[in-house]
């Protein structure tokens, strides 16, 4: 029989490592085991944005923002999809998890604008040394990790959660806990999955944690686990269309930041202050998948090495991006019609000097932020990019106590989850830094009630053996 755990976690990412560090704040014995060699998951491949409204960064940049902005922002982009009572949850913990993180070693850089927000609340912040500072604290008071250690079947007592089986690298041995924590992420490397609830996603390149495969999912399901949001599985656009060692898992979003999307065609094809998935579904509806992201000096000088999505200089020096001095050398370069490119910027420029809307409704930048400004070179830059999916945002359905449910909606006693695993977040759409955001609180509250379940399994003597 091996040694029992109050609380179990299931992966490393930032959900694992909220949901461990938490636990252990409670004085619960926990058990963090991750698939792969390293911590991160594909926490640390994101862009690095957190998603806080009321913050310390915004009051300094004279940005007024709080809760209930950030609510409405939450319930419109999930297109009134989302679960409320999660929002509400993610709402209400939010300012508490930004100062525990800031406990913790976070150091949150300026707000920027981005996709889904009506004002700027996207933090940057280093992830990678966040994960790190929140497992060193959690294994200063007494946690356990194993690496190289695979999550196979849950371990059931009747309907409750009583522990996991580990593939580790002694092999398989079943580790018995009065609490289950997963957050094991997507499933974005499981092409069965995917054809299954994403069949929407063929065209778009596949990236993300490469543990990402389900794992987590399939146990919960094996529980009883019900699902949320399983067809609102998106893609991100702005991708690198090729595989490029300059890439790094993530595109550019120069949109935001004053250019413009044109097909293979040289069309224009989509209001480019939508959210990125958004614009990503849009972009895989176009000819071969392609896009190409039309900007001028003004919007490359805008670029931003903090947040690797607004970081446009390295493209151009890998050479992903074209440079012209006019529009039909760039179109030349990039491989689209001349004609076509220079009457779409000459239309999108002449609307905006003559105060006409825009022939797709674009009226802001990102989300309800920004200007738009002529695209005036030269010179000009092109950047192709097509829509690849990070994450599936989708999964197992919990209520706001992090509990897993069952089919019925029923509590599934012992379970918890957190992360890219749960649904009912984000509903139909997703705004920028919430992926984050939500596995900090979620992951943190999921800890907590971890923990106290199984202080009050030992103290009605009801710790689970199987």
């Amino acid at each position: 029989m091996s040694e029992h755990y109050d609380v179990v976690v299931l992966g490393g990412g930032l959900a694992g490592a909220a949901a461990a560090a938490q636990a252990t704040e409670e004085g619960a014995r926990v058990l963090l085991a991750e698939k792969r060699a390293v911590l991160g998951g594909s926490s640390v491949l994101s862009a690095g944005l957190t998603a806080f409204a009321g913050t310390d960064e915004q009051r300094a940049a004279g940005i007024d923002d709080g809760p209930d902005l950030l609510r409405g922002d939450l319930v419109e982009v999930g297109a009134h999809r989302p679960d409320e009572s999660l929002i509400d949850t993610y709402c209400a913990e939010q300012t508490g998890t930004y100062h525990w993180l800031r406990s913790h070693g976070a150091v949150f850089g300026a707000p920027r604008a981005a996709s889904g927000q009506s004002v700027p609340r996207s933090h940057p912040v280093d992830v990678a040394a966040l994960i790190d500072s929140l497992t060193r604290r959690a294994r200063a008071r007494g946690a356990e990790l194993r690496h190289r250690s695979r999550a196979r079947r849950l371990l059931m007592d009747g309907d409750h959660a009583a522990g996991v089986s580990l593939d580790g690298p002694g092999g398989v041995s079943e580790v018995p806990a009065s609490a289950v924590v997963i957050a094991t992420g997507g499933f974005v490397r499981n092409p069965r999955l995917l054809a299954a609830f994403a069949p929407a996603m063929e065209r778009a390149l596949k990236a993300g944690g490469d543990a990402n495969t389900g794992d987590g999912l399939l146990m919960g399901c094996k529980a009883g686990a019900g699902l949320a949001d399983m067809p609102y599985v998106k893609g991100t656009f702005g991708i690198f269309p090729w595989p490029s060692p300059a890439e790094g898992g993530h595109g550019i979003l120069a949109v935001y930041k004053g250019a413009i999307a044109v097909n293979g065609e040289g069309h224009r094809f989509v209001d480019e202050s939508r959210p990125y998935k958004e614009i990503g579904d849009a972009c895989l509806a176009q000819p071969e998948g392609i896009a190409f992201q039309i900007m001028d000096d003004s919007v490359l000088a805008q670029t931003d090495p903090e947040v690797a999505i607004y970081d446009f200089a390295p493209r151009l020096a890998a050479g992903q991006a074209r440079r012209a001095d006019t529009l039909a050398g760039l179109a030349d370069a990039l491989g689209i019609p001349a004609d076509a490119l220079e009457a779409g910027v000459a239309d999108y420029n002449g609307r905006l000097e003559r105060g006409e809307p825009d022939a797709f409704g674009r009226a802001t930048l990102s989300g309800g932020v920004g200007t738009p400004r002529p695209i005036q070179g030269p010179p000009y830059y092109g950047y192709p990019c097509t829509t690849v999916l990070l994450s599936t945002y989708c999964g197992l359905t919990v209520d706001p106590a992090a509990h897993v449910l069952d089919v019925f909606g029923e509590t599934i006693p012992g379970l918890y989850a957190a992360g890219e695993v749960t649904g009912g977040f984000h509903g139909a759409g997703y705004v920028t830094g919430t992926s984050l955001g939500k596995s900090a609180i979620f992951g943190r509250i999921a800890g907590r009630e971890a923990a106290r379940h199984a202080a009050r399994a030992t103290t009605r003597g009801e710790a689970r053996h199987v």
